[in-house]
């Protein structure tokens, strides 16, 4: 990972991270995958809100974990899994930081969800 760049936050592309007091549902083929009140609303530059639920809150055994990786220069690697209740739908929906760099150290040990990829999240 050595060639890859590390960038920090900053006014020209901030990223800043909320407590959503809200609760937070993700459903898919009827069955709800995540239910939280304890998620954080991630904004990143132009890109809409997104969701990063507790590990502790979705339902890990219904995700298998997947080979699929990308980069964030401003997070880290992520991880994905597929939810296998959502079929082929669902391949990749899931990702996570799971050693995001230290700007962003908040998201470990959460998850989020790619809207099209699920039923609803709520």
């Amino acid at each position: 990972m050595a060639d890859r760049p590390i960038k920090v936050p900053g006014p020209d592309h901030p990223i800043t991270i909320e407590a959503n007091p809200a609760r937070v549902a993700v459903t898919v083929a009827g069955q709800v995958i995540a239910d939280t009140r304890e998620a954080l609303t991630l904004r990143e530059a132009a890109y809409p809100p997104v969701q990063y639920i507790p590990r502790r809150d979705v339902d890990m055994v219904g995700l298998v974990r997947s080979d699929h990786t990308t980069y964030c220069p401003y997070k880290g690697e992520a991880s994905y899994f597929s939810i296998a209740a959502g079929g082929d739908r669902s391949r990749n929906a899931v990702w996570t930081y799971e050693t995001p760099f230290e700007a962003m150290a908040q998201i470990k040990d959460y998850v989020a969800f790619y809207p099209d990829r699920v039923d609803e999240i709520s």
